[in-house]
């Protein structure tokens, strides 16, 4: 098993963990580890199995497999906590870190999180906006759907998918099933949600607070963001995230 992890600030700064959305890899974070790391922040960012340079078994790839390997990079890098900073699909891994290893995790951002169930027809516009076989003018409209806001570019995003791991990782995602961890949190968490994303619904803004309480999550919006948001919005992001970390426990 071989992990590669990107390392930016302080060494013997507090860790904030990246994790990427789906089918694609940590590079996403680029715009978001400047003004974290720049803020004292220890930023790790190890890349998903199967991309880049991180390597290990893929059969039966779990989610439970996934926490394992952000577990892992806590331990080796990270000082034994960290906060989890999961984008998208990239929040299921933190949330799943969190209910499996909760020493080691101070505090979960759920980035661009989609609804518990997520919207008719959205699924299939992330299956023609990451296969690069499509015509690139119907990956454009389907990225310009599911994950862009109006006025934002996403030509960026033709580029940085993983489509030949779609099968594994889909499959990865349902294991556990979503009704084991997405009603439980050890941790707090921020809720940071696109103003304009179709995966999140204005009306359901409030269903992981409702769900786990006030006193445990924290909802924010980010104005002029869809799915993607950190290429659309990072130094919102990031102002967000560094706001709600600083308030967070040592512990």
């Amino acid at each position: 098993m071989t992990l590669e992890v990107l390392l930016d600030g302080p060494p013997d700064g507090p860790a904030l963990v990246l994790l990427p959305s789906s089918l694609r890899d940590s590079l996403d974070f680029d715009a978001l580890v400047l003004p974290l790391a720049a803020a004292g922040w220890r930023v790790l960012r190890p890349q998903p199995r199967g991309m880049r340079g991180s390597r290990g078994p893929m059969a039966g790839l779990t989610l439970s497999d996934l926490a394992g390997d952000v577990h892992h990079t806590i331990q080796q890098l990270g000082g034994g906590r960290a906060v989890l900073v999961g984008h998208a699909f990239g929040h299921f891994v933190a949330r799943l870190t969190d209910r499996l290893f909760p020493a080691a995790v101070r505090g979960v951002v759920v980035l661009a999180g989609a609804a518990r169930v997520f919207p008719a027809g959205l699924q299939d516009a992330l299956l023609i906006a990451s296969d690069p076989a499509q015509p690139e003018a119907n990956r454009l409209q389907a990225l310009q759907h599911a994950f862009f806001a109006q006025g934002q570019d996403p030509r960026p995003w033709l580029a940085g998918w993983h489509p030949h791991l779609r099968a594994i990782y889909r499959a990865a995602s349902a294991d556990p099933p979503k009704d084991d961890w997405w009603p439980h949190a050890q941790s707090p968490i921020l809720d940071l949600q696109g103003e304009h994303d179709p995966w999140r619904p204005p009306a359901t803004r409030d269903e992981l607070r409702t769900a786990l309480g006030a006193n445990r999550v924290t909802v924010a919006v980010v104005a002029g963001a869809s799915h993607a948001m950190v290429p659309e919005q990072p130094a919102a992001a990031a102002a967000a995230i560094l706001s709600w970390a600083a308030g967070l426990s040592a512990r």
